[in-house]
């Protein structure tokens, strides 16, 4: 009963109006510090503990040509220490860290001119760089750092990549915010590269297992790569194989100096503090990082597609369609409409999809659509995914689906299911507030896309304000046959085709 209370009662604070809006505003403090990076503080007394969420406007579309998988190794490196937690001696380790890069340079000098250097001296240089990394591994005090936290009362330590952004987030008691302050502005203030490469090969493993050796990774990859021939959506997170075994430190040094400016990131922080404390620890601990001018956006604009595109992975597994069609990015004026297309076609056993082709039909074990792949800030792609059931084939399932698009182009959708999905988005919206973590998550990841947090909200005014005119138009104008892309798991050890 307490819980649907407060279900209710947050129903009535986020319900998204101009008023309520500016009702919640009120526990909110804002400010940016001198170099640029901008700080969003909420306050939610209701226990003592508080989430802290770093957002940081660069991914994997910002890896540059040759070391794709760049992104995602801060990822790996977040919680690895800095110069005064994680070492037994800082002074000797850096020294060490040195020599791994000055005799990995020998190694690659080597390799370049392959032509004259025999077997014998490459196994010896990378014999070399290999006791060198052991060394410089041996001054590690592993897991120091996220130990910390973890005594301190820190729960949900984590860190994540995407195509737009990296993020960082963890909760800790609120009495225990200062040490927030100095870990994670430690780690934007003196970096340290410690364990780089043992990453490196973590996150190359990482990509065997979750890529080569997984059909729907492969397939996801192959599809990506067909839909955006251009635009650096094109390349996986995670990096390619020859990428992610090349990088190197001075990579990634490179990388945040050009992209982890102040300016590029955002922090928020939810739960029982005090904005004035909070401002005053920002400016102690964050205040002395160097301003930066903000990195550049990828200039390469994916050309429009000029005909269907058909890619097919074989592998013994059950077999799997995914299909796109580009769409314009998250700024554009019809990206509410997207949300509502996906609502009505993929929600669950509500959704057309489901109920034509799963349940009705049976033609399909599972069927969805994703409103914005693989990310959101540029121009992307709407999703189909499509599972065959037992003695259907791709195809079966690519003419019902075609049917249900020409459906939906055809005849506008009904006032009930138009409700019923604005309804459901409304709620969603809601139980990812209900948490300090989901509102501090929320609130960077509008501001970091849209400059600004209150999006958040008024992007429910939006979708309330999509018609069923705007969606028939929406489908009517993206959902065509030269702006589709298919790729399909074909099960070679036979089965459903």
């Amino acid at each position: 009963m307490k819980i649907k209370l407060a279900l209710l009662a947050l129903a009535a604070t986020f319900s998204l109006g101009a008023q309520n809006l500016k009702e919640f505003q009120k526990s909110v403090t804002e400010f940016t510090l001198a170099n640029g990076l901008h700080f969003i503080v909420v306050e939610r007394h209701q226990s003592p503990v508080a989430s802290f969420h770093t957002y940081v406007g660069a991914g994997a579309v910002n890896d540059p040509d040759g070391k794709t998988g760049l992104a995602h190794m801060f990822e790996h490196m977040a919680f690895k220490g800095t110069d005064s937690i994680g070492s037994r001696n800082w002074p000797e380790e850096k020294k060490a860290l040195g020599e791994v890069e000055r005799q990995y340079d020998r190694l690659d000098a080597a390799r370049r001119a392959h032509k004259t250097t025999d077997a014998e001296k490459l196994a010896g240089l990378q014999a070399d760089l290999k006791n060198a990394v052991e060394r410089a591994n041996d001054y590690v005090e592993s897991n120091l750092y996220p130990g910390v936290i973890e005594s301190s009362g820190g729960v949900g330590m984590n860190a994540g990549t995407g195509e737009d952004s990296t993020n960082f987030f963890y909760s800790l008691p609120s009495n225990r915010s200062e040490l927030w302050f100095l870990l994670e502005s430690a780690r934007f203030l003196h970096p340290v590269y410690r364990e780089f490469y043992k990453e490196r090969d973590v996150v190359r493993e990482e990509r065997r297992m979750r890529t080569e050796s997984n059909p729907q990774g492969k397939l996801i990859e192959v599809l990506t790569a067909a839909t955006f021939i251009a635009h650096p959506y094109h390349r996986p997170a995670i990096g390619w194989a020859s990428d992610v075994e090349n990088l190197r430190v001075s990579d990634a040094e490179k990388f945040f100096n050009t992209f982890y400016a102040p300016a590029n990131m955002v922090i928020a922080i939810v739960g029982d503090v005090q904005p004035e404390q909070m401002k005053r620890m920002a400016e102690k601990y964050f205040g002395p990082l160097p301003a930066r001018p903000l990195p550049p956006d990828p200039v390469t604009v994916e050309p429009p597609q000029a005909g269907p595109r058909r890619v097919v992975v074989d592998a013994q597994s059950q077999p799997i369609e995914f299909i796109t069609y580009h769409r314009p990015s998250a700024l554009d004026k019809d990206d509410p409409v997207f949300d509502v297309i996906s609502g009505i076609l993929s929600s669950g056993r509500t959704g057309l999809m489901y109920k034509q082709l799963v349940r009705d039909k049976r033609i399909a074990l599972e069927a969805g659509a994703d409103a914005d792949f693989p990310g959101g800030k540029f121009p992307n792609a709407f999703l189909f995914y499509l599972v065959p059931a037992i003695g259907h084939s791709d195809a079966d399932n690519d003419k019902a689906l075609e049917e249900l698009i020409d459906g939906f182009k055809s005849n506008l959708v009904d006032d009930v299911t138009l409700k019923r999905v604005k309804t459901v988005q409304r709620a969603n919206l809601i139980r990812q507030l209900d948490s300090n973590s989901g509102l501090a998550s929320l609130l960077t990841m509008y501001h970091g896309l849209y400059g600004d947090w209150r999006k958040l909200f008024t992007s429910l005014d939006d979708v309330d304000r999509v018609t069923a005119a705007d969606v028939q138009r929406v489908a009517r104008q993206y959902f065509v046959p030269q702006n589709r892309t298919v790729a399909v798991l074909r099960n070679t050890a036979g089965g459903a085709q």
